[in-house]
């Protein structure tokens, strides 16, 4: 009997968000679960009418529960299978806008992979409580087989919560949207309205269920496009309601022209999907970030909570997917295994650290401790594999061309694992001369070992300059595959070269012969005193440590780069709250001490100190406010009268062929709540900018809405932040500094946020976190690159990804090998436009997966040249399954990226040797 067509039906959907950590450490979380998890499967078990739950999206849960309670294994791959329990799709739920590009697909991979091998994979994009949504996440669901996307955050006006207000400025009028990603691709986005408790702990007695259910289906109706309502019977750490299946009996009883079901969310859409009017729904676009609202609940400060897990969490991923990943594919290239089972437990390890309360900061300081942890754990396993690589790579590289200069001749070889060329300073450790242990060892002849007589050439013998430091005797050893441990000395220097045009996805080999070092006193950097120069650029230090920097292509100056301000910070770990009355104390007005700390042909550096008198804390009033639960927004505190000195050291460094200028600043925090940033003011006429985000640079505006009362405008980046007006440009990008601010000035500022230390979690009560007013010894890097007028932003773009991506480098023997000194292991090059984010085999097929994206809004291209390795290329997804073949053999394609398109290439290798 069908059902009439005005007849309304409730979803219900038991769930509960699970935050892995947060409010309590992960071990007490975790003891919760286990709880959790046993009443849910007796539950289920009892009443073969409590349908089905939804786990929270992650696939996680399972193997922290399964921790504890391994002998219910079975047990739970038997309800998954059966469909009442959903898991998937993703491993963890990741803060989107603060985890990488790659880490959001691995975080998808590794989700769908190990919900598969559970038996059902739950189709929906669930991001529940992400503090914003990333605008490319409809096409990375689109690729992903997943039609539809729930969300808590980032559309329309709301109060705490997502409570529905009556506000009357909305992005959508209807819970349910189309959201649009760039390139075109569109989900139906599902906004939790009412929040995703909006169906929790239902009444079952019979009058104050009645009050329950008027409230409401009265809140569920006013904003539904269709008569199916969504109702989500759970909360955070929500024990599971056992008594449901009579609750929505007594609901069905006292609503009989309402349809109650307990549902599932596959079901849910399903239905949606039927009835859904296209023509009623409005399409929101790119990224959601609560813009049209007041500012003060967005909780984008996040971006800038204990700073120090931003700058480990980017190296980390750096490390895995911009490193270890290509030098894996490197070597499985010359026949050496492709380790899947490493790399997954070091990713992760890593993702482990990626839920919104952990990457974003804001948690009790038991569980940040235990995330430098997991970043420690997960790098120490990547930087293995990675040596690990690099070593089985060497044996493989012919280095004969050196031995005509002598059998002390020192071969090393430098990787450029990134999607465009490269010219840059590299820095490698060398050793001289090696004694064993097992051989015996004169220290004194190590000692007296000479490091001045060598000169650096290339593999055809031409000199290249470089710079050495004395490392003198140092004690390391091998750890050799068939023998035991062999301990030696070692006679060990540091050089430094300027590598020049590295083809992408290649090795150059260079050597230290004997020869007489000749002194290269013509080209210098450091011109003049506190001026550093080059082809491209002109920077003078001010007396204040600003900088003035002109570019020499264009003749535009940038005036008073790179001020320091501090202002007090009364907020939480969530927000950013300036204490009243104060002004910003900047090094504007103060004399900087400089200083030459480094003048070589390749490279020079001042070293710029300033010393600030800053208050010491808040005044002691915001801790009784904290205390008293008084909302973030609504404090009074100021900062104290009692100041202390802050010192800020800072190197400004330029190379000879540098078109941006290195910054290296390191201070020891010695102040409490209280937000330190570096400043750049722009004077450029825009009214936009661009700021690179999850595979999208992202233009954005440099006003806020009309509805924005919050004195800050903070916003999240990756790794950079750009203005540019077709006439001049500047661009600064960084490592691990995820907030940034345009400021509402007379002159574009660019703020970066350094630190940010306050003494609480915020949210729902008073939890002190004195960890995270981050005292001690910090640092923070970025890197500044004035446009020049033959240079597209898109060029600029490419060198701040690079800038993030350390070379690497090893030693190689004297030897014959299969590849030459100098080779490209894979003949791909790209259009400005696009960006190589990820080479990796995939655990499916064992195929190598290229991935890039377009930056721009016109088309781009890949082009792969003759790889002789490689029998088939083909089109392919997020998920890296086969699509259609683009060409058979070793033929060079070239493959148009349509603007913002995310587009992955599969290479089919030859057969491997047994």
């Amino acid at each position: 009997m069908s059902q009439p067509k005005n007849k309304k039906t409730v979803h219900i959907i038991s769930h509960t968000h699970w935050d892995r950590e947060w409010y309590l450490p992960y071990e007490k979380h975790h003891f919760l679960l286990v709880e959790f998890m046993d009443q849910l499967i007796d539950t289920l078990d009892n009443d073969p009418n409590y349908k089905s739950f939804h786990l929270d999206g992650q696939t996680i849960i399972l193997d922290d529960y399964l921790e504890v309670r391994p002998e219910r294994r079975e047990k739970l791959k038997q309800l998954i299978e059966q469909k009442r329990i959903y898991v998937g799709p993703w491993y963890i739920l990741q803060d989107e806008f603060l985890t990488s590009s790659e880490a959001n697909i691995r975080n998808l991979q590794y989700g769908i992979k190990d919900a598969k091998k559970w038996g059902n994979v739950s189709k929906i994009g669930y991001f529940p409580d992400s503090f914003g949504n990333i605008g490319q996440a409809p096409q990375i669901l689109a690729q992903a087989g997943i039609k539809h996307a729930a969300f808590g955050r980032g559309v329309k006006p709301t109060g705490f919560n997502n409570l529905v207000s009556d506000a009357d400025m909305y992005e959508s009028p209807y819970s349910e949207m189309n959201w649009k990603s760039p390139d075109g691709n569109e989900v139906v986005g599902l906004l939790f309205a009412n929040w995703y408790c909006n169906g929790n702990e239902i009444p079952l007695e019979r009058e104050a269920a009645k009050k329950y259910w008027d409230g409401h289906l009265e809140a569920m109706e006013k904003y539904a496009s269709s008569n199916h309502l969504l109702m989500l019977n759970g909360c955070d750490h929500q024990p599971v309601q056992t008594d449901l299946s009579e609750a929505i009996e007594l609901a069905q009883e006292l609503y009989p022209d309402i349809e109650f079901i307990h549902s599932n969310f596959n079901e849910y859409v399903k239905q949606l999907d039927h009835q859904r009017n296209e023509d009623h729904l409005k399409t929101v676009e790119g990224e959601l970030r609560s813009q049209h609202t007041d500012g003060w609940g967005t909780l984008v400060n996040t971006a800038s909570s204990r700073v120090y897990l931003k700058q480990m969490n980017q190296e980390v991923q750096t490390l895995l997917e911009s490193e270890v990943e290509p030098l894996a594919a490197f070597a499985y290239l010359m026949d050496e295994k492709y380790d899947h089972d490493v790399l997954e437990y070091a990713w992760k390890i890593l993702m482990q650290n990626h839920p919104h309360d952990s990457i974003c900061g804001c948690s009790v300081d038991e569980v940040h401790r235990e995330m430098v942890t997991r970043f420690e754990k997960s790098k120490h396993m990547a930087e293995s594999m990675k040596q690990d690589l690099l070593e089985k790579l060497s044996k493989h590289i012919d280095t004969m061309s050196f031995k005509k200069f002598g059998e002390d001749s020192i071969p090393f070889a430098i990787f450029n694992t990134t999607g465009q060329r490269r010219t840059g300073v590299v820095t490698v450790e060398l050793d001289l001369k090696r004694e064993y242990f097992a051989d015996g060892v004169h220290r004194k002849q190590l000692e007296n070992y000479r490091v001045d007589n060598r000169v650096l050439i290339d593999e055809r013998g031409s000199i290249v300059d470089y710079e050495i430091e004395d490392l003198g005797v140092l004690f390391d050893y091998d750890l050799p595959k068939n023998q035991f441990r062999q301990p030696y000395l070692a006679r060990r220097v540091k050089i430094s070269l300027e590598a020049q045009d590295v083809a992408p996805l290649s090795h150059q080999t260079f050597a230290l012969v004997i020869g007489e070092k000749k002194s290269n006193t013509t080209n210098r950097i450091a011109t003049a005193k506190n001026v550093l120069e080059n082809d491209y650029m002109y920077i003078k230090v001010n007396s204040n440590g600003s900088l003035h920097i002109r570019n020499k292509a264009t003749d535009q100056v940038f005036e008073n780069l790179l001020v320091y301000e501090d202002t007090g910070d009364i907020g939480n770990e969530y927000m950013y709250k300036q204490a009243p009355q104060d002004l910003p104390i900047t090094t504007e007005g103060l004399q900087a001490s400089i200083k030459l700390v480094e003048d070589t042909p390749i490279r020079a550096t001042y070293e710029i100190m300033h010393e600030l008198e800053i208050p010491e804390s808040a005044e002691a009033a915001l801790e009784k406010e904290q205390q008293e639960l008084v909302w973030f927004s609504g404090r009074k505190a100021k900062r104290s009268k009692n100041t202390t000195l802050f010192t800020i050291k800072t190197h400004v460094s330029l190379e000879r062929y540098g078109k941006g200028i290195d910054i290296q600043v390191s201070y020891c925090n010695v102040a409490k709540d209280h937000r330190l940033r570096a400043l750049f003011p722009t004077d450029i006429e825009s009214k936009v900018h661009y700021a690179d985000s999850i595979f999208e640079v992202a233009k954005r505006n440099n006003q806020p809405s009309d509805q924005w009362t919050n004195p800050d405008h903070s916003q999240h980046q990756q790794a950079f932040v750009s203005m540019h007006n077709g006439g001049k440009g500047i661009t600064i990008a960084n490592k691990g500094l995820n907030e940034y601010e345009v400021l509402r000035d007379d002159r574009n500022t660019i703020a970066i946020t350094l630190v940010r230390a306050v003494r609480e979690l915020g949210d729902w009560g008073y939890f002190p976190t004195p960890e995270a007013q981050c005292l001690g010894d910090q640092y923070a890097a970025f890197k500044i690159f004035p446009h020049v007028n033959q240079e597209e932003p898109a060029e600029v773009y490419q060198q701040a990804y690079q800038y993030r991506i350390p070379w690497s480098q090893i030693q190689l023997p004297n030897q014959v090998g299969s590849i030459p000194a100098s080779h490209q292991y894979i003949s791909a090059d790209t259009s400005k436009e696009t960006v190589l984010t990820s080479l990796k085999a995939s655990s499916l097929t064992d195929d190598l997966h290229m991935r890039f994206f377009n930056m721009m809004g016109h088309d781009g291209t890949v082009h792969i040249g003759h790889n002789n390795m490689v029998e088939q290329y083909y089109l392919s997804n997020i998920l890296e399954q086969q699509g259609e073949t683009l060409v058979e053999s070793n033929d060079s394609i070239t493959l148009p990226v349509a603007p913002f398109e995310i587009a992955t290439i599969g290479l089919k290798v030859k057969e491997r040797s047994e």
